[in-house]
């Protein structure tokens, strides 16, 4: 299955009476950049809740940071089994939204999951 320029590659997995289609994307290529390397160890060396708002506060507008915050909060309530209607009611995300986000907890790199696991440790 190809769309919109080759950004999503179907990936047919055969599981006895199941098939199930694996999506993945072209964008992790992409996004291996030098800058975005030096962007993720600038974040790993924050240390602490308060230098995070500092630094955020200084590399996203309001808007940007808001809009990450509430995809992270569709990812943890997906998670929790609620439903599109209870999402869009307490964040204020578009379903549009909603279902990106449900894409990449179904058929992502499982970053949302190792994040979720980490934060119950």
């Amino acid at each position: 299955m190809f769309k919109h320029e080759s950004i999503i590659i179907g990936i047919q997995i055969n599981y006895g009476e199941k098939n199930i289609i694996k999506e993945t994307s072209n964008m992790n290529k992409k996004i291996r950049t030098d800058a975005v390397d030096h962007l993720f160890n600038a974040i790993l060396c924050l240390q602490n809740k308060e230098e995070c708002y500092s630094f955020f506060e200084d590399l996203c507008t309001v808007n940007e940071l808001l809009s990450l915050s509430q995809r992270f909060e569709v990812a943890s309530m997906l998670r929790d089994h609620k439903t599109y209607l209870e999402i869009a009611e307490k964040t204020g995300a578009s379903t549009a939204t909603i279902s990106r986000v449900n894409r990449s907890l179904n058929y992502g790199d499982d970053g949302y999951e190792l994040v979720f696991e980490r934060m119950q440790d």
